[in-house]
């Protein structure tokens, strides 16, 4: 069975003021999948990850042209449009930075934070939620007796698959990584992309990065973004100059 699409891009073009960024880009993105956004520094990898939950509305001088479509409960819906409002969006569309950025508060209340924004209350359901999303993101052994501690106090890959699990107890559609592995350890990259690797049985993943031999082990597809275009690579062909 051929994988649907999750995600369509149809001639997206974005500059900052008088600078082009993206031009014209046309690609689909699969339902269950990982697919590897790659290409030289400075070439616009992050901002177009950003394009799909908004991320650069506030940004003096950002402008895009095109038009982006996801799935989402089923129905196809732009991350632009009234009908998606942002909070919404960002909840089904969640993003991973390159550095962590647990808060300053406990482990529990860094996972339940997200949860009370969208307005549950229910202290049950709270606490089964930050189980299932932190078994999810393999962290739960490793903190289940001091989820009233500092989430500061973690190290770097538990502070990575924290903020991977805050995102997961959102119950997101699409999962978005800026290089989520780049500060982290061999060891702790590792556990990260093996956690990729599960996640795409619930939800489509879209990863930048910099690693060819990552983006060999994890990805189902790769692209290449070079000058503002986007290109499918194939597998093995993937080295460049970054």
């Amino acid at each position: 069975m051929q994988p649907r699409d999750k995600i369509i891009v149809e001639g997206v073009s974005f500059s900052y003021g008088q600078n082009p960024v993206l031009k014209d880009i046309r690609v689909t993105f699969a339902e269950h999948a990982v697919t590897a956004v790659m290409g030289p520094s400075g070439q616009g990898k992050s901002t177009f990850l950003g394009l799909f939950n908004r991320l650069w509305d506030d940004v003096p001088g950002a402008r895009m042209e095109g038009d982006i479509r996801i799935r989402l409960g089923g129905r196809w819906l732009s991350p632009f449009s009234a009908d998606l409002p942002l909070p919404l969006l960002r909840r089904k569309v969640g993003m991973i930075f390159q550095e962590p950025n647990p808060l300053p508060m406990s482990i529990a209340r860094n996972m339940a934070f997200p949860l009370k924004l969208a307005g549950l209350k229910d202290k049950a359901v709270i606490e089964e939620k930050i189980r299932t999303a932190l078994e999810q993101a393999f962290l739960w052994e490793e903190v289940k007796d001091r989820l009233e501690k500092s989430a500061l106090d973690l190290s770097g890959g538990q502070k990575q698959r924290l903020c991977i699990a805050r995102a997961l107890i959102l119950e997101p559609e699409v999962l978005l990584c800026d290089e989520p592995t780049s500060s982290l350890d061999t060891k702790a990259a590792g556990v990260i992309e093996e956690l990729l690797i599960q996640l795409k049985k619930q939800c489509t993943i879209v990863t930048v990065s910099h690693n060819p031999q990552q983006v060999g082990r994890i990805a189902d597809r790769i692209l290449m973004l070079h000058d503002g275009r986007m290109t499918p690579m194939a597998p093995g062909a993937v080295e460049y100059h970054a």
